[in-house]
């Protein structure tokens, strides 16, 4: 996406450095060598090589800022979530990581099917023309009842009351996800993130809310723990 705008992001430093992030960040969680601190360690040395990237990139342009902050964005956008996510099934186990997307899962659902029924008002018409105030409300409200039926039962911590708040948080988080990940491509002017899956929005946008709600859930589980 940075591409169309002109400003190429290195595509090998993004992905190695989403990787490494989001390995550091369940080893920070779960320290299982005798470093300390990898998380701290990959951040200082990814640092270091998207600083050597740039050089390397070749001479001043004025879109080598943006090109430098699109490679570095995507290992916080993508490596941090993903790293977020493996960490919570490992601490917590697969009830707790099921919770997430059985949340998501169900608001998405409600959504599109509230929306489709009810929907009138445009909830952001210039980001995701399709995507309206009723069919949010409905996707919040089916979250909220899913969340209070199923999260005493995945989550040990979670009573009902803090099961429906949890799920409200994710279903809005994931909605926030959504949009943000749109407004990346209408931005970028793109219809597709990738071409992995063409026609589909590309791979970010099968898992754009997830990107936002698993540090939302991450620190919500800190907190009931």
């Amino acid at each position: 996406m940075a591409g169309r705008l002109g400003a190429p992001a290195s595509a090998l430093f993004a992905g190695a450095a989403s990787a490494a992030v989001a390995v550091a960040f369940v080893l920070n969680e779960h320290p299982a060598t005798a470093w300390s601190h990898p998380l701290a360690l990959v951040l200082l040395a990814g640092l270091v090589a998207g600083a050597a990237t740039s050089l390397a990139s070749g001479p001043p342009k004025s879109t080598t800022f943006l090109a430098a902050a699109a490679s570095g964005f995507a290992a916080l956008y993508v490596g941090v979530p993903l790293g977020a996510l493996a960490s919570i099934r490992v601490e917590r186990g697969i009830g707790a990581f099921a919770f997430l997307f059985v949340v998501l899962t169900v608001s998405d659902s409600g959504q599109y099917y509230t929306g489709r029924l009810f929907g009138k008002r445009k909830l952001a018409p210039t980001v995701s023309p399709a995507k309206t105030v009723e069919g949010g409300v409905g996707g919040l409200v089916a979250a909220i009842i899913a969340g209070a039926l199923l999260g005493p039962r995945l989550v040990t911590t979670l009573t009902p009351a803090l099961g429906a708040a949890a799920a409200l948080l994710l279903a809005a988080a994931g909605i926030v996800g959504d949009l943000f990940e749109s407004l990346l491509k209408r931005s970028a002017g793109v219809k597709d993130s990738s071409a992995l899956i063409p026609g589909h929005g590309g791979v970010l946008d099968r898992i754009d809310s997830y990107l936002v709600a698993t540090p939302v859930y991450f620190i919500v589980l800190r907190l009931v723990a």
